[in-house]
């Protein structure tokens, strides 16, 4: 075993230049590879951090329609839900509209007891529900800012007009990798009683409604029951697992997400021929060799697969090498995007694919070169000049 890996080094470092620029092609291509497979992994983060006892429910027209108050009330007493919350999207900016973050206005204790993947301190909790003016955030967020425990955060509403000051009182972390930590959370009571001050006739109006189920199987039924309660009022709603309606947001991006899945796979067939040709030009350069090895008794499928495991070997190298350049490069590109990907991490499964990647370039790109060695005459091999 040892004989033919040194065999393979050997072979595959004759013309270091070619293999070296090759490798570089590889390990480019692997790595965006990566990348792309990340980002598409990103856009669905949101998805794969929902709850199946959750859902959703918020004004049948559009998301931007309000829903009354008064709907929480009639939705504690549906049989399967053991709890109800309610928010706004509040939509500040903070210093520019370059700063864009999730911001919600929440009925605090009942919303941060939907989320238990959002750990917060228990002093800060207190803290958090004892000021009018508190906020809760991600830890991603106050990382990027510099946000502190005490800290104000002024932001400038947009529909909601107005400055609008906080002040920093908890900093909650995720429960795992998969968990949002670039969430502004503040009271909806301030938003609501502010509002009614300002603008009259807003105040009293939910965004969303957040219910929990006592059994995540009850789903369908009860989500046809909520809506059945308000059927034919002025606000009809339409409530959905928390899955579909993340799923419902990413819909509006989906041939973007089919483009960047489509490149990543169009890099992978480029490198692809890059590798067929560079394996083709190396075994046509041994035809001699080859011939030699057959005259001495060697069978083709052994020529064949020592084609294959040179080829293999350059490409598991390379995409050693991606797979370690692909995660500094993936952090630097969070840290760069900012909230845009709050949760961007490469995954377990994006390395298989980038290995995987690696192998059937490795075997595809010597399949014909293999086949052709294989078949090659002795006399006409040992007449070949490279």
């Amino acid at each position: 075993m040892s004989f033919v890996l040194k065999l393979l080094t050997r072979n595959a470092m004759r013309q270091k230049l070619r293999i070296s620029l090759t490798m570089v092609g590889l390990v480019v291509a692997l790595c965006a590879f990566g990348l792309l497979r990340t980002i598409v992994d990103a856009w669905y983060a949101g998805v794969e951090g929902t709850s199946s006892i959750r859902l959703v429910t918020r004004n049948s027209i559009s998301l931007v329609f309000p829903l009354p108050l008064n709907y929480a009330q009639r939705m504690r007493q549906v049989d399967g839900v053991n709890g109800v919350s309610w928010g706004n999207w509040f939509g500040g900016v903070y210093i520019n509209e370059r700063n864009f973050f999730p911001q919600f206005a929440v009925d605090a204790a009942s919303y941060l007891e939907m989320y238990p993947e959002y750990v917060v301190q228990p002093a800060e909790l207190k803290a958090f529900l004892a000021d009018r003016q508190g906020v809760v955030v991600g830890r991603k967020l106050a990382t990027q800012y510099g946000w502190k425990l005490g800290d104000q955060v002024p932001l400038r509403g947009t529909i909601y007009p107005g400055t609008w000051t906080f002040t920093v009182r908890a900093i909650y972390d995720g429960v795992d990798a998969k968990t949002d930590e670039s969430q502004f959370l503040f009271h909806w009571t301030y938003l609501n009683e502010t509002t009614k001050k300002r603008f009259g006739r807003r105040g009293d109006q939910v965004g969303f409604y957040i219910e929990r189920l006592v059994n995540p199987d009850d789903a369908a039924p009860v989500s046809k029951q909520l809506d059945g309660l308000f059927s034919n009022s002025l606000a009809e709603t339409l409530t959905e697992t928390e899955k579909s309606f993340q799923l419902g947001f990413i819909s509006m991006t989906e041939l973007i997400l089919v483009a960047i899945q489509a490149v990543s796979f169009v890099v992978i067939l480029i490198i692809m021929a890059v590798m067929a040709n560079t394996i083709a030009m190396t075994a046509r350069e041994r035809t001699s060799e080859y011939a030699t090895l057959k005259a001495l008794g060697f069978s083709p499928g052994f020529i064949g697969w020592l084609i294959v495991g040179e080829s293999l070997f350059i490409a598991l190298v390379g995409g050693m090498v991606a797979v370690a350049v692909t995660f500094p490069i993936a952090s630097a590109f969070g840290k760069t995007m900012g909230t845009l990907f709050p949760i961007f991490f490469v995954s377990r499964e994006t390395v298989l694919l980038q290995f995987a990647a690696a192998a059937i370039i490795g075997l595809i790109a010597a399949a014909w070169p293999a086949w052709s060695a294989g078949r090659i005459r002795i006399v006409d091999g040992l007449r070949h000049v490279a």
